[in-house]
Order: C-alpha cells, then sequence, then structure tokens
C-alpha cells in the first residue's frame, strides 16, 4: 500500500490538534473511522488511486486532542464543519464506518449540502430491539475479534493494529481512543438520527457484511427506510469490518457506486 501524508490540523486557535492521513489527487473522498482507530486501511489506498482521501482521527482517539470541547453530537457536527472548512473542502463524497457511519450520517443530515454522496459501512445510530447493539465497553479483548470477524482467527483479523502491551502510552492511547466513542453512543447507540434522516440528499451507499455479529445486517433496511435514495449491497460471509475482511469486495462496490 502507498504511504498516506499524515498531518496536524489545528482549529480555535489550537484547542483541537487533529491527526490526518491523505493520499490521492481528485475529488475529495472523506473517511471517518470506527472505534478501532485510524489507520490507512485497504479500502482508502484503492481508493487514492481515483481521488483525494482524507482520513481525520476522532478528538481524543490515538493523537488527536480537543475531546474536552465537544459535548455532544450536536458539538460534533459542527466540530466536522469547521474541520472541513480547515481542510478547504466544500463538499466532498463522505465515508463512515460503524461509529464514523453514525456521525457521517448527522453530518449529512444537517449539512446536506456539504456532501455528494454517501457510503455507510454497517453504522450504528438507529436501535432494534430484535437486534440489539452489544455494548462493546463491556466486552473483553479476546471477545472483540468474534465480534468484529466472520472469521475472528483469519489473516484480516489477525493483522489488525493493536496496542503494544509492553507500552503504557500505547494502551493509554487505544484505551482513549474507545472513550472519546462512548462519549456519544452510551448507553444506547441512538440519539435520535432516525429523525434527522428525511433531511439527507445525498445519494446513499449501505454497505455490509452477511455475518456482521455486532451490527446486525437488518440494520440496513432500517437505514434504507429512512434515507431518500439509498441502496444496499451486502459482502457475503464477513463480518463488521467487512472493508477489512472482504477488502476487494468493498473497493469494488464502492468504487463502482462512487463513479455513476
Amino acid at each position: 500500500m502507498a504511504t498516506p501524508t499524515e498531518s496536524v490540523i489545528e482549529l480555535r486557535d489550537g484547542l483541537f490538534k487533529i491527526r490526518v492521513l491523505s493520499a490521492g489527487e481528485g475529488d475529495p473522498v472523506v473517511f471517518l473511522h470506527g472505534a478501532g482507530g485510524l489507520f490507512w486501511e485497504p479500502l482508502l489506498d484503492g481508493l487514492s488511486n481515483q481521488y483525494r482521501v482524507i482520513a481525520p482521527e476522532h478528538p481524543g482517539a490515538g493523537a488527536s486532542q480537543g475531546l474536552e470541547h465537544v459535548h455532544d453530537i450536536w458539538d460534533l457536527v459542527l466540530y466536522y464543519n469547521e474541520l472541513f472548512d480547515a481542510l478547504g473542502i466544500e463538499s466532498a463524497t463522505l465515508i463512515g464506518h460503524s461509529f464514523g457511519g453514525m456521525v457521517a450520517a448527522e453530518i449529512s443530515s444537517n449539512n446536506p449540502d456539504r456532501v455528494r454522496r454517501l457510503v455507510l459501512i454497517a453504522p450504528i445510530g438507529i436501535w432494534r430491539d430484535d437486534h440489539p447493539i452489544p455494548d462493546f465497553s463491556g466486552v473483553p479483548p479476546d471477545g472483540l475479534p468474534g465480534l468484529m470477524f466472520a472469521d475472528p482467527s483469519g489473516p484480516a483479523a489477525t493483522s489488525m493494529p493493536a496496542p503494544d502491551p509492553s507500552d503504557p502510552d500505547s494502551l493509554l492511547r487505544a484505551v482513549m481512543t474507545v472513550a472519546s466513542i462512548l462519549q456519544f453512543v452510551w448507553p444506547l447507540p441512538d440519539k435520535g438520527l432516525s429523525r434527522r434522516l428525511y433531511r439527507l440528499r445525498a445519494p446513499t451507499l449501505l454497505l455490509w457484511g452477511t455475518a456482521d455479529a455486532f451490527v446486525h445486517v437488518a440494520y440496513a433496511e432500517s437505514f434504507k427506510a429512512a434515507i431518500a435514495d439509498a441502496e444496499i449491497r451486502l459482502l457475503d460471509g464477513v463480518g463488521h469490518l467487512a472493508q477489512i475482511e472482504d477488502a476487494p469486495g468493498a473497493l469494488a462496490a464502492v468504487s463502482e457506486f462512487l463513479g455513476r
């Protein structure tokens, strides 16, 4: 894979210091990551051959700072508008995975003119009593691969970046990444997004693994019913990190959607 450019964007006179990975040239594609943190995924690498791919780190995750200035989902949407301004992005394609999918949907609903196309990969943000989403903060580390991957011992799962257990700073960054996201999803990852999705105008791709043990594939229909122009693409036999477990399939689906 290509080595992306890493930069730090400061907002509000240094209150926010955000790590950003980017590569490629062309129309902007912004990727918002989930609770696993920010790293250069195969999907981003593949898309960077045709687009300018920009992947900001969530405030408080990894090396990024400023979470204490974001108190709720509305603050988070305003923050992302400021970040897009600082990056010179008037409008873009937005891709979000899991928690990042929820945030991408909130941005697209609240600021529809900023989003040309939207890709939601197994997003959270809606609740179904028949398929409750597990509280991942209570899942022991050895139980997480089974929630995230259909094959928790397969090559996709074992190749995921993990904190160094001998490095206290690495462990702290991993804990803070999860904590930075729990602030917006605990106790239930439903903050009323379904009431706002009617405002979303961008053509939307809902990409899901059929074996997702974290956000059941039934949620794809829930999102589709709430979004005016949405379609579902399923990746057979893969889990919540579908874009990792079936990287070629995810890239093909997203590329075809964006190329229309």
